[in-house]
């Protein structure tokens, strides 16, 4: 491939960058607003903070390419974000729905992750160092947050596992009751 059409496909890489973190710009205060537990709310904030940081850098990029950001939408964010409102959808509550909120979240970031290292890497290849400090600062940022997020997942997902089991203790002890009673109608009738 010459250096002119790997430069086309490294625009076009951080086009479709662009265009995800913008989605996710928009797609990051609804998780927030959904999340029953205060740290992961607060750490989709912090995200959505740290995002509109990672538009500016691709921005700027785009400004030394004397390139538009737009002109692309992309698809796979498209998808991801829509699968994140789906689980919104869904009726789980507590930390059931937090731990659907992180395994969306993290999703993302891992599509983020191989996003930026392949952008990064052409920077690096077309010279362009620059370009690759910003997209390898932004690389760490994402890698950082899904770090954050796992960690969260330990303590998120065995209070849902928790609540699972007393919701289903309850369900038995009901049944039992209800069993019971029933005998008990028998022998009274």
């Amino acid at each position: 491939m010459s250096d002119k059409r790997l430069r086309e496909l490294y625009i076009d890489e951080l086009k479709d960058l662009y265009s995800a973190e913008t989605q996710l710009v928009k797609a990051l205060p609804k998780l927030a607003k959904a999340a029953s537990s205060e740290d992961l709310s607060e750490s989709f904030e912090e995200h959505l903070e740290q995002t509109e940081g990672h538009v500016e850098r691709l921005e700027k990029i785009f400004e030394w390419l004397d390139e538009s950001p737009k002109g692309k939408k992309c698809l796979g964010m498209e998808g991801l974000v829509k699968e994140g409102s789906e689980v919104m959808d869904e009726d789980y509550e507590g930390p059931v729905m937090d731990a659907a909120l992180i395994g969306a979240a993290q999703r993302v970031e891992h599509y983020e992750i191989a996003a930026y290292g392949t952008a990064s890497e052409f920077a690096t290849l077309l010279g362009e160092e620059e370009h690759a400090s910003l997209l390898n600062k932004t690389l760490e940022e994402e890698k950082e947050t899904d770090e954050k997020l796992t960690e969260l997942a330990r303590t998120i997902n065995a209070q849902a596992n928790e609540s699972e089991e007393e919701e289903q203790e309850g369900i038995e002890a009901r049944s039992e009751i209800f069993q019971r009673g029933k005998k008990s109608a028998r022998r009274v009738a």
